[in-house]
């Protein structure tokens, strides 16, 4: 039993997908236990480098060590590599006093779990994908305790370890827009969308690929203005350094001046408002009847943990992850999966305005999403973060 107050180090990184549920996770950490020490292990280039302080949290840095894929020359090199870093991983774990250890996947890691097991202090991990990437399965053979987004992730824990579906630990904004959505979803509503600057009583979609945008959604929906303009007003989020390709299908394909941008300044001036990113993606959120989109696994969790009906079109690359991702969630009923192949101009012209002036088929969706999303996940996780250091 630790003596005090416990020390949790928290491992992950690189990408958004895996900082904001180990974000999500400490804050909530710190809501039960103020006391708690909080340190985090990621990379120098990864984002965490700016997200992690900038929350309150100490970051201790160690290098990339990805697993070799195939014979080549960093093959050679990796035993090298990773003897280093589970080396520093070591002294930062013993400097710390770790009673736990929680990872969250990606390339920090795999050396943290290996160097955890060794020294036995405690694991837990989350699995925020629906195909869990190498450095979880590797650390589920020595997890005490998994907690993941989806059922069946291809992870294969040890006798002893205890495995569930918890849910996505949401992005603080997200988690407050959940519950304010339980208490009065129409007034949040109304207040975003005077933010933005659209109409609260005009039906709304939402597209977005992402940071970087998504060519295929971007030409399907843009030259498809016409047809949804006759049900909704539509924000397309662009991408960067892609907005002006959306600018000129959408005026192709409606003469009238409907084109605007976000923002009070915006409101009446047109019904099409696209942008090439919002930060504040959660007041899009409140906003909107049907969200067309990609299927990354923090998109899918935090669409079906608000709600909201949405069309997945899984980016085509890769093993295919992002289709499984969405797969639960379409099978329960929360909304369609489009492969990206088929999601043309002729697609939303057959299939996106009849459901839009289905409100019954909208609200069905809503409502299956709803109740197959999670919303307490970074608080369970955080629970049994905390039991595992108390019995360390």
């Amino acid at each position: 039993m630790t003596q005090g107050t416990p020390h949790i180090v928290l491992a992950g990184g690189g990408t958004a997908g895996h900082v904001n549920p180990l974000l999500a996770v400490a804050n909530a950490i710190r809501a039960i236990e103020p006391e708690a020490r909080i340190s985090v292990i990621g990379t120098a280039v990864g984002l965490e480098k700016d997200l992690v302080p900038n929350a309150g949290y100490e970051l201790d840095t160690i290098e990339k060590v990805p697993f070799p894929r195939r014979p080549n020359l960093y093959m050679l090199q990796f035993p090298a590599k990773w003897k280093r870093e589970t080396g520093k991983v070591r002294d930062i774990l013993t400097r710390r006093k770790a009673d736990v250890v929680a990872g969250f996947g990606g390339y920090t890691s795999a050396p943290v779990y290996a160097t955890a097991h060794r020294m036995g202090i405690p694991i837990a991990m989350h699995e925020q994908n629906a195909r869990a990437g190498m450095a979880n399965k590797l650390g589920a053979r020595w997890a005490n305790y998994i907690g993941t987004a989806y059922e069946h992730t291809g992870l294969k824990p040890g006798a002893h370890t205890r495995i569930e579906r918890v849910g996505l630990p949401l992005r603080p904004a997200i988690a407050a827009l959940a519950s304010r959505l339980e208490q009065d979803k129409a007034e949040v509503r109304r207040e975003s969308a005077a933010q933005l600057g659209v109409d609260p009583d005009r039906p709304l979609v939402l597209v977005t690929g992402g940071s970087l945008g998504a060519q295929s959604l971007n030409r399907a929906i843009a030259s498809s203005a016409a047809d949804l303009l006759a049900h909704a007003q539509v924000i397309h989020l662009t991408g960067r350094g892609k907005i002006q390709e959306v600018r000129d299908l959408v005026s192709r394909s409606v003469k009238a001046d409907v084109l605007t941008g976000l923002g009070p300044q915006s409101a009446g001036k047109g019904d099409y408002h696209a942008a090439e990113y919002l930060e504040r993606i959660d007041l899009a959120f409140a906003c909107a009847d049907l969200v067309i989109c990609r299927a990354g696994a923090g998109s899918v969790s935090e669409l079906a943990a608000l709600g909201l009906p949405a069309i997945y079109v899984p980016l085509p690359i890769g093993n295919g992850e992002q289709r499984f991702n969405a797969e639960p969630v379409v099978e329960a009923g929360g909304g369609l999966l489009v492969a990206d192949k088929d999601m043309t101009p002729a697609w939303v012209h057959d299939h996106v305005p009849a459901l839009l002036a289905d409100r019954q088929m909208l609200a069905e969706f809503g409502s299956n999403a709803w109740k197959y999303g999670i919303r307490d996940a970074a608080d369970i996780m955080a629970r049994h973060v905390l039991e595992l250091a108390r019995r360390a």
